[in-house]
């Protein structure tokens, strides 16, 4: 998926058949181009290999969004995140680690989601979640995880049995958007393809 300047400029990327489930990407970093923002792509990537339709909200998208106020007019964008997650299938979700917690900024992606909890099917609730966290140091990204399951919970949804924890390096993705290590790639597809496998089995049954 590519994340170059160019396409940051688009509005949200949306890749696949419009009749394959949809999966929509959350996260990423005031950075373009983080580790988050790859890490996301990849998992995304992966969930439209395995058959799904994806969405991607980036990092640059999410910055543009107003502290979630409920009480406020609902901006272009914001409306247009929560007509996304209304028709999704499935979310992946990705923080990078701010001080053991999640980030502020996908936080309040997430918060936004509280529009949908008059819905007839309200916030997460019956849809596969994969939930993806990066930190430089080799245990920042697990509180983060678990955060972000917990969240996943409580706003009724299903977080896939295999997260994603990556540990931020140099060189970890190639300037294309491939990573460069097999096991963190590997993570990160089984997290795409949980994610996807889920909605497909879903939409199916429905």
């Amino acid at each position: 998926m590519d994340l170059g300047p160019d396409r940051r400029r688009r509005r949200p990327l949306t890749v696949g058949s419009v009749h394959a489930p949809l999966i929509v990407g959350i996260g990423g970093t005031t950075k373009p181009g983080s580790t988050t923002e790859r890490a996301l792509a990849a998992a995304l990537d992966a969930a439209a290999a395995a058959g799904a339709r994806v969405q991607l909200f980036d990092g640059a998208f999410l910055a543009r969004l107003p502290h979630y106020d409920p009480t406020a007019a609902r901006t272009a964008d914001e409306l247009a995140l929560i007509a996304a997650a209304r028709a999704a299938d499935g979310f992946l979700i990705a923080s990078p680690a701010y001080h053991g917690g999640v980030s502020g900024l996908v936080k309040n992606a997430i918060d936004l989601l509280e529009e949908l909890k008059a819905d007839p099917r309200p916030y997460f609730d019956g849809c596969a979640v994969g939930c993806i966290a990066t930190a430089y140091g080799p245990q920042g990204g697990g509180p983060v995880l678990a955060g972000l399951r917990a969240i996943v919970h409580a706003m009724r949804g299903w977080p896939t049995p295999c997260g994603a924890a990556v540990q931020a390096a140099p060189g970890l993705f190639a300037p294309g958007g491939a990573c460069t290590d097999p096991k963190t790639a590997e993570q990160l597809a089984m997290v795409g393809r949980q994610t996807a496998a889920f909605s497909l089995a879903r939409r199916a049954a429905a």
